[in-house]
């Protein structure tokens, strides 16, 4: 309790609270834009902490955290295209319900969802980090390959209404992530002898590619059209747009996503960009119209944008317990503490644990303050719906362009861009849905790698991976899903001929 004082005492004071309320406005910011990120906010901001009070730097920090992952939500809703990689499921409902006419409740929905289940990720820092992360601990190559190659199995509920395009899209992603120089052995792959091909293909050009480019070539064919569109008819959504019967009924839908964003966040490499679009997808697994789902229903917004927050905690835990980043953005965290001398780790509660526990509080308000900001500025962002679009998507264009370049200061990412922005183009075309492809790209890194170290050190023996319960508890439920995807193809099928 004494250590809680501490850090509420250490945060209630004139700096670190304008710390926060700067770090999460910039967030928001560098969220909404397409191109930028939370981790680049925090790349951007970090050399400015260097003078100031680790109190005050570690706040900061930890708020463009909060508002980098949260502010993704605007442009997905309104545009169409996600801020970042944790927004990508919200496009799915959130854009269907800006096309009819309800922006106002879709941004209130996903600001009080963000908003809630970043305070559930919280809580379970606060009071499980250290069991939590000691378990996580225990995960090996094995467990990480079961839980890659599940996740992956569930690609199924992506497809739309046509699993086989969607299953083609999905080995498209992996097929697309095999380029480069391979893991263990470093063999290059489908470089043909280019050298820029050697590091693989960045997911940041892919997804702004697919996304945003995509998004302003389709635009492009109605360019005879009237572009400037008449502002929509809006009143300030009343307790976030959501009545108390809609929101009694998302709480299982809340609690369920908030758990699949903090398992995922507390597992290194895997990420809220796969955390959200598997959190949706469990959604439209246990609803009683899954059918709803893309058509703009609350479920879709609610899981999508509470799983991506509540790994916001989970992703501090092993970063404070044990000095492991999980993602790029824990790792600029960590170098934020180390240039104030803190080594993050077991020993830390003991060597300063009034830091750590104003930390925690800095979370706490950070979310309030991000809760604040983005519901008193829904007035501000619908007015993005009323930008002659010939505008916004040039800003858009530029900002992809500005974003592809940024990431590693070379221009073969912008020629990525371009290409899966005509390849993202011509997908639209012929109906191949993106979310398979994306979820294969993300994941197909770690289930060869992680498939390859296993093999390795059972000298090419699968057996392994069916003794330790984890793995095989994943692996078990991979293949049911299968098996009952296949059961319900076919008996809709029977149903269709009947009918």
């Amino acid at each position: 309790m004494d250590l809680w004082i501490s850090g509420v005492s250490q945060i209630f004071s004139f700096y670190p609270l304008a710390a926060i309320v700067v770090g999460v406005a910039i967030g928001i910011i560098f969220g909404s834009i397409p191109g930028m990120s939370a981790t680049m906010a925090i790349a951007l901001c970090l050399p400015m902490t260097f003078g100031l009070d680790p109190v005050i730097s570690l706040s900061l920090l930890a708020a463009l955290f909060v508002g980098g992952i949260s502010g993704g939500l605007i442009t997905a809703i309104l545009i169409n295209i996600p801020g970042t990689p944790s927004s990508i499921a919200t496009t799915f409902d959130g854009y269907p319900m800006t096309q009819a006419g309800n922006a106002g409740k879709a941004l209130g929905v996903g600001i009080l969802f963000s908003f809630l289940g970043s305070i559930l990720g919280c809580l379970v820092l606060f009071f499980l980090a250290p069991s939590l992360a000691k378990f996580a601990l225990r995960f090996g190559t094995y467990e990480y390959f079961a839980i890659s190659v599940f996740a992956l199995t569930l690609v199924a509920g992506l497809s739309g209404k046509n699993l086989a395009k969607g299953i083609a899209s999905a080995a498209l992603g992996l097929l697309i992530a095999m380029v480069g120089v391979a893991p263990i052995d470093g063999y290059k792959r489908f470089t043909m002898e280019v050298s820029q091909f050697d590091a693989g293909i960045a997911l940041l050009p892919v997804l702004l590619g697919l996304f945003a480019v995509s998004e302003v070539l389709k635009e492009s064919e109605n360019a005879f059209l009237k572009h400037r569109t008449k502002f929509p008819s809006f009143e300030m959504p009343k307790f976030f747009g959501i009545s108390m019967q809609e929101f009694m009924a998302q709480i299982v839908n809340l609690f369920r996503s908030s758990a699949i964003g903090i398992g995922i966040g507390l597992l290194p490499g895997i990420g809220s960009g796969t955390s959200n679009l598997l959190a949706y997808l469990a959604a439209k697994n246990s609803s009683k119209t899954p059918e709803k789902f893309g058509t703009g229903v609350v479920d879709g917004l609610v899981a999508s944008e509470s799983s991506n927050n509540a790994g916001i905690g989970a992703a501090m835990i092993p970063l404070i317990t044990l000095g492991i980043p999980g993602d790029s953005v824990t790792a600029m965290l960590l170098g934020g503490f180390l240039i104030h001398g803190i080594q993050p780790g077991p020993m830390l509660f003991q060597s300063n644990g009034s830091l750590v526990y104003a930390i925690f509080v800095a979370l706490l308000v950070a979310n309030v303050v991000m809760l604040l900001l983005e519901y008193f500025g829904i007035r501000l962002f619908i007015k993005v719906l009323a930008i002659p679009k010939h505008y916004l998507l040039s800003i858009v264009m530029v900002m992809a362009v500005i974003g592809s370049f940024a990431i590693n200061n070379r221009m073969f990412d912008v020629y990525t861009l371009i290409a899966f922005g005509a390849f993202g183009y011509a997908m639209i075309k012929f109906d191949y849905p993106f979310p398979p492809l994306i979820l294969g790209f993300i994941l197909g890194p770690m289930i060869e790698q992680n498939m390859r170290s296993a093999l390795m050190s059972t000298r090419g023996s699968f057996l392994p991976f069916f003794e330790r319960p984890v793995s095989a508890l994943f692996l078990s439920l991979a293949a049911l899903y299968i098996l009952v995807t296949i059961w319900r193809t076919a008996n809709s099928k029977k149903q269709a001929l009947k009918d």
